[in-house]
């Protein structure tokens, strides 16, 4: 049985006003089989929920930590959560 996960990510750094939503909504379509959202926080960080296979998050989670190429991330936090099956597509939220 294929293992389904839910994340809730906070990126850190130099993260908004560097395209990482859109980077980041890119990569998913690309790793695929995931759903869930992006946005950017009042603070100047960047949250994400990400639902699918284990290691496709995982995958996704991975790109998080390097972002797009004029991003300096600081940290990626990530609280694994029960998977809800909430979504049917990876987005950008404002």
């Amino acid at each position: 049985m294929t293992n389904y996960v839910r994340a809730h990510v906070i990126i850190t750094g130099r993260v908004q006003g560097v395209f990482f939503r859109v980077e980041t909504n890119r990569a998913a379509d690309r790793i695929g089989g995931i759903s869930g959202w992006v946005r950017n926080l009042p603070d100047g960080t960047v949250e994400a929920i990400m639902e699918g296979e284990k290691d496709k998050v995982d995958a996704l989670i991975d790109w998080c930590h390097q972002g797009p190429p004029n991003a300096r991330v600081d940290s990626v936090d990530v609280d694994w959560q029960t998977y809800q099956n909430e979504f049917k597509v990876f987005e950008i939220r404002r």
